[in-house]
């Protein structure tokens, strides 16, 4: 797990849709590719492996950051964390349980486990942000790393989609990125008590898994391009 990061600057997430999306350029530099294409910089699959891994790492850093930030400011009582379900939307996805079995899984299956958290978490961060944007008194800084979060989702999301795609173009995987459907989120509730839980609950299982998917692609990485840092 890595250490905490406590916050990403907005040029850094200008950067990285820069970094991901094939059809944006900058000043003097040939848009990013994954095929050979006339204009293109076309990045290796290992390089397209370290920028996703990078970004992982940073947004599960802040996803630690602001599950800590809730706990203190929120939840004080450690009786009342005990009571927390911790009823995950993202349970109905079939995830390995530890590495080695994570290990065993077909590289095709591993992608699409990666992308089908990735798909299932930026509405729930967003809607979190929005229900915290009525707290006045929770520090508005902590309130805006759930939709730097949310935006970072998406951004991993397009990168894993273009570690995908590479790998289609090299014959590794089949075609499955389009077929994803996102498991549906919390229903919401009266009470301010549960829809505080649920918030709780929410931060939780979103650093469970943005953990999750940053294993998974160091995983990914090391039985695809073993020779590169593995």
């Amino acid at each position: 797990m890595p250490g905490n990061i406590t916050s990403v600057p907005a040029v850094w997430l200008w950067s990285v849709c820069l970094l991901f999306c094939i059809r944006l350029t900058s000043v003097g530099a040939a848009p990013i590719c994954t095929n050979a294409q006339a204009g293109c910089h076309v990045l290796s699959l290992a390089n397209l492996f370290d920028r996703v891994i990078q970004h992982s790492a940073r947004m599960h850093g802040i996803s630690n950051d602001l599950h800590n930030e809730f706990e203190q400011f929120f939840l004080p009582s450690k009786n009342q964390i005990g009571r927390i379900s911790r009823n995950c939307h993202t349970s109905s996805i079939l995830t390995p349980n530890g590495k080695e079995n994570a290990q065993r899984m077909a590289r095709e299956e591993l992608t699409e486990v990666i992308l089908k958290l990735l798909v299932a978490w930026r509405d729930p961060l967003w809607h979190f942000h929005q229900s915290m944007s009525h707290h006045h008194d929770f520090n508005n800084f902590s309130s805006s790393k759930a939709l730097e979060i949310s935006d970072m989702v998406h951004e991993l999301r397009k990168g894993v989609e273009k570690v995908a795609e590479k790998m289609q173009n090299l014959g590794m995987i089949g075609n499955f990125v389009n077929n994803l459907a996102s498991p549906e989120t919390f229903l919401t509730s009266d009470s301010a008590e549960w829809r505080l839980m649920r918030n709780y609950d929410l931060l939780y299982c979103f650093r469970r898994d943005s953990n999750k998917v940053q294993n998974y692609l160091k995983i990914l990485k090391c039985r695809i391009v073993p020779e590169h840092g593995c």
